[in-house]
C-alpha cells in the first residue's frame, strides 16, 4: 500500500528539483526570518543568492542541539507565537529542553508524512491502534495519533505505563497494531508470558515502534515474542518528530520523506558529506517548515543512504536502522564500542532474555566493561556448571565481535528496571567519586 503515490513514487530528477527549490526557499526563509541563521551565514559569507544547486548545501551552516539550547526557548522560531499552534519539547534531563513549534501548515504536513509511515507499514482502515508512547510535551505519541486518523485506523490513546491495563486493553478491545519503544514491546511480551497470554490467540499483528534504536536482532525478538510484523520509524523532534522516515513491510531500510528534508550523511570527524552506502551521521535540512526551519541539524545518529528504488514501489532514498549515536560510542581502551554492537550478540542467544545492561568502569587508571544480562530461567542461577557455560560462550562472542575483553554478568529475570519509555542501557561510572 501506498499513501500518496504521486509524491512518493516520484523520478529522482522529480525528487531534485523539489528539493532544489524548497532548499531555496528555506534558506531565503530563514535569512530573513531567523536572526540565529542570517548571523551563521553571514559569518561563513553565504548568501541565499549563492544556493544555485543541491550541492550548494554544503555551503550553508550546520545546527546542533547546543544552538537550540542557546536559542530557548523561542530564539529559533521563524513565526511569533501568535501562529504557534503547538510546542513541543524535549525532556531536558541533561539541561533545559530543546523547544520546537509548529504552525497549521506544519501539523497538517506532519500529519501526512504519518500517514505515509503508517501505510507503508500495512496499517489502515479497519486497523485498531493501541498508542503506548507517554502523551505530553514528547512528539511521538501525538504525531502516531494524528497519522493514524488520518489513515482511518481506530486509534486507542492509552498512553505509556499500566501495562496490567494495557493487556486488558489489547485483548478486550483487540488491538491490531501497537505503538510503543521496542524495549517497552518487549516488557509486554514478558507480562503476556508471565500471565499466560498466547500472542497468537490476540488480533495483534503489527508493530510500529520508535522513541529508540534497535537492532535487526531485537526486532526478530519481538516478532518472535509478539508474534506480529515489527517495523521501524525514525524522527527527532528537532527535525519534526516521527514521520521523516520509516519502513514498509518489506523491511529494506526506512523511506526518506526526500520531498520534504534533505538527507546527508557526514563522516563524524570531518563533517564532509560522504557518498550513497558509507556510513557517518545523519544530517537534515528541512524544506518547507513554518515555524521551526531546521538547517543541516547534526543528529548525533549513525546510520547510511542508498538510492536503490524498493520492491514495494517508493522511490525515496532510504535510510539504514541507526546502529548508534556518536553520543552513545564508548571508548574503551582504544577501542570504539557501541551498544548496539553488543545488543546484536546478545539477542537471540539460547537461555538470555532480551534485557540487558552496559556499565564503564575505570580502575587502576584502565577503563573495564561489563556487560549484565538477564536470564530468560533464574534457576540456571542454581546450576553452577551450566552458568558458567552460557556465560562464557557470551564472554567470547563478545571478544570476537568488540575486540576487548569485558565482564559478563548473568542476573535473575526482571532484575532490571521496565519503563514505557527508551530504556537505559549504558551506565558510566567512570567519573563518579572524582
Amino acid at each position: 500500500m501506498i499513501w500518496n503515490k504521486e509524491r512518493e513514487c516520484m523520478s529522482r530528477s522529480q525528487t531534485e528539483a523539489i528539493q532544489l527549490e524548497g532548499l531555496k526557499n528555506t534558506v531565503r526563509y530563514v535569512y530573513d526570518k531567523v536572526p540565529h541563521y542570517r548571523k551563521q551565514m553571514d559569518e561563513l559569507g553565504v548568501k541565499p543568492k549563492h544556493i544555485q544547486a543541491l550541492k550548494d548545501l554544503q555551503l550553508l551552516p550546520f545546527t546542533t542541539k547546543e544552538d537550540l539550547r542557546q536559542n530557548y526557548p523561542f530564539g529559533l522560531f521563524a513565526v511569533p507565537n501568535s501562529e504557534i499552534v503547538r510546542i513541543h519539547a524535549s525532556s531536558g534531563t541533561t539541561g533545559k529542553p530543546t523547544v520546537v513549534g509548529y504552525t497549521r501548515h506544519d501539523l497538517d504536513m506532519w500529519t501526512e508524512l504519518l500517514a505515509r509511515i503508517i501505510t507503508a507499514a500495512g496499517v489502515g482502515k479497519g486497523d485498531t491502534a493501541q498508542v503506548s508512547f507517554s502523551y505530553g510535551l514528547f512528539t511521538g505519541a501525538h504525531g502516531l495519533q494524528y497519522g493514524l486518523e488520518r489513515v482511518g485506523a481506530s486509534v486507542i490513546p492509552i498512553s505509556g505505563g499500566n501495562t496490567e491495563k494495557q493487556l486488558m486493553i489489547m485483548e478486550d478491545f483487540g488491538t491490531t497494531a501497537f505503538i510503543s519503544t521496542p524495549s517497552y514491546s518487549l516488557y509486554i511480551a514478558e507480562a503476556m508470558q508471565e500471565r499466560g497470554i498466547d500472542p497468537k490467540k490476540l488480533k495483534l499483528r503489527v508493530g510500529l515502534f520508535g522513541g529508540e534504536a534497535f537492532s535487526n536482532e531485537m526486532r526478530r525478538e519481538i516478532e518472535k515474542r509478539l508474534d506480529i510484523l515489527a517495523t521501524d520509524n525514525y524522527g527527532l523532534s528537532e527535525v519534526l518528530g516521527p514521520g521523516v522516515s520509516g519502513e514498509c513491510i518489506f523491511g529494506t531500510g526506512l523511506h526518506i520523506a526526500e520531498d520534504h528534508f534533505i538527507a546527508e550523511v557526514v563522516d563524524r570527524e570531518t563533517l564532509e558529506t560522504l557518498e550513497p552506502g558509507q556510513e557517518g551521521e545523519l544530517v537534515f535540512t528541512s524544506l518547507d517548515k513554518e515555524a521551526f526551519p531546521i538547517l543541516r541539524y547534526r543528529t548525533k545518529d549513525i546510520s547510511t543512504i542508498t538510492f536503490d528504488k524498493c520492491v514495494c514501489g517508493r522511490t525515496s532514498a532510504r535510510m539504514a536502522k541507526v546502529t548508534g549515536r556518536t553520543d552513545d560510542m564508548l571508548i574503551i581502551r582504544g577501542v570504539n564500542v557501541f551498544p548496539s554492537q553488543i545488543e546484536g550478540v546478545l539477542m537471540g542467544m539460547p537461555g538470555l532474555g532480551p534485557q540487558y545492561q552496559i556499565h564503564v568502569y575505570r580502575e587502576n587508571y584502565l577503563d573495564r566493561l561489563e556487560v549484565a544480562v538477564e536470564l530468560l530461567d533464574g534457576s540456571l542461577l542454581d546450576r553452577y556448571i551450566e552458568l558458567e557455560a552460557l556465560r562464557e560462550k557470551v564472554k567470547d562472542k563478545l571478544h570476537t565481535i568488540l575486540g576487548i575483553n569485558c565482564k559478563v554478568r548473568l542476573v535473575e529475570p526482571t532484575s532490571f528496571e521496565r519503563t514505557p519509555g527508551k530504556a537505559k542501557r549504558v551506565f558510566d561510572h567512570r567519573n563518579e567519586n572524582k
